[in-house]
């Protein structure tokens, strides 16, 4: 489509809607495959590069205790780098402004001064611009979408309305691959924990009950998780029998 045809009478853009509308139904349909929390991330990444306009490198984004800053599945070194660089300067569109703004748009990091300290590092690394969208806020957690793009000002009012469109779906599909994570984690836990059980009811002649309460027990003693001591019992036979953490 040509650029003026997207434009209405008054000037104001106009989006591709129903090419949009297509291609974020198939990101639907695809991260409905995926069978990991990283591959859903990965994806979603990916598709941002892709249909975001100006962006060159992306990344998701966890700040915890709204200092602590983890960068997960970035699409390259400099994604990384800018992630590094917010928790180590302690400032960045991650860090303040996005907790209380849907969208962060920073045009151009050589003159940006909420965050001098981070922008001065971020350009000398190669960036030129960012985009950040919130995906979720709770408490003192944050997770968030990053853009970023090598040249100044090069995200537009398409990119911003396309990217909110990207963020969107990917706050649901990140939400739901984070339960699907929990679930798995629950899954492999209660599994461990049956093995170990199992372990105690041939070796002693108990029930299945009796051998949980003595994996409490010596959980208890041994000052260690229960999962820990399960763990323990499954891969090696034996249960542990120091005390942890004590001199």
């Amino acid at each position: 489509m040509a650029t003026e045809d997207r434009h209405d009478l008054d000037g104001s853009w106009i989006a591709p809607q129903d090419d949009i509308a297509l291609r974020l139904s198939k990101l639907a349909r695809s991260l409905q495959r995926q069978d990991s929390e990283d591959a859903v991330l990965e994806r979603l990444v990916r598709t941002a590069v892709t249909l975001v306009p100006g962006a060159d490198e992306a990344s998701i984004t966890l700040v915890t205790g709204r200092h602590k800053v983890q960068s997960r599945a970035p699409s390259g070194n400099l994604a990384r780098t800018l992630d590094e660089l917010q928790e180590r300067t302690g400032q960045g569109p991650c860090m303040s402004a996005v907790y209380d703004e849907q969208t962060v748009s920073v045009p151009d990091l050589r003159i940006e001064q909420r965050w001098p300290r981070f922008s001065a590092k971020a350009a000398e690394a190669g960036a030129g611009s960012m985009l950040a969208f919130q995906l979720f806020v709770e408490g003192d957690n944050l997770g968030a979408m990053n853009l970023v793009g090598r040249s100044a000002h090069a995200f537009t009012e398409e990119s911003d309305y396309v990217g909110s469109l990207v963020a969107s779906h990917a706050a649901v599909a990140f939400a739901d691959a984070q339960k699907l994570h929990q679930f798995k984690d629950a899954v492999a836990t209660r599994d461990l924990i049956g093995q170990a059980k199992g372990i105690l009811m041939e070796r002693y002649g108990v029930t299945a009950g009796q051998a949980f309460i003595m994996l409490v027990q010596v959980s208890t003693k041994t000052n260690a998780k229960l999962l820990v001591v399960a763990e323990e019992l499954a891969t090696t036979g034996s249960l542990p029998v120091r005390a942890r953490g004590k001199g």
